[in-house]
């Protein structure tokens, strides 16, 4: 039997491939599957700024080639303020989807969404999945959701740093790094990251030169 070329459509961009003209029986080779897009990624570290100097979190859900980013509130220092000894950490160090935006994601995955992303920021730290990452992301030590991506954004001194990604990985029985970089972006989706990387850096310089 012949074999065939093939290509998942999950996480492709909108519009139409044109490959070069290829010898006969060859295969074009598939673009890396799209994690998060550079909109998508501009938008989290935005909120993850915006939300300094308390943790940000999110979801990012996809049907077929539909994508749908949902900002979620953290009510974790309304959680510690409430019951300190129950939730010793404040917002600073943690977070919890509102039950509101929890509900939302439920009704999405209702109507067929799966959620392809769980993103949430550092205050002041590196961009890591740290042991209580790990532990929230598991069920009797297995992942709640194993295909998903979550993508941990720092925040230093109020400034969008790193922004990295991570992966379930059933044969090391832990969550290992994934690329969520440019590898997969179309060439017009790394120049608008490009340029919202310049923003961040001006509007930082103006925020200081105001405080100076």
């Amino acid at each position: 039997m012949a074999a065939r070329c093939a290509h998942s459509p999950q996480g492709r961009r909108r519009g139409r491939d044109h490959p070069r003209p290829r010898g006969r029986g060859s295969c074009p080779s598939p673009r890396p599957a799209v994690i998060v897009t550079a909109e998508e990624l501009e938008t989290i570290r935005q909120q993850a700024v915006d939300e300094y100097p308390r943790e940000s979190c999110g979801v990012v859900l996809t049907r077929g080639r539909v994508r749908q980013l949902i900002k979620c509130r953290n009510i974790q220092d309304q959680l510690h303020a409430k019951d300190p000894q129950r939730h010793p950490r404040d917002a600073r160090t943690a977070y919890f989807i509102d039950p509101q935006d929890l509900l939302k994601i439920g009704r999405l995955e209702g109507d067929g969404f799966d959620i392809a992303v769980i993103y949430h920021s550092h205050v002041d730290a590196g961009a890591y999945f740290s042991p209580t990452d790990k532990q929230q992301a598991l069920i009797g030590g297995e992942p709640t959701y194993p295909a998903a991506t979550y993508i941990v954004t720092s925040v230093v001194g109020g400034r969008a740093e790193a922004s990295a990604g991570f992966r379930w990985n059933s044969g090391e029985r832990d969550f290992t790094p994934v690329d969520v970089g440019v590898d997969g972006w179309a060439w017009h989706e790394r120049v608008l990251f490009a340029v919202g990387r310049l923003w961040e850096q001006i509007g930082l310089g103006a925020r200081r030169g105001r405080n100076a």
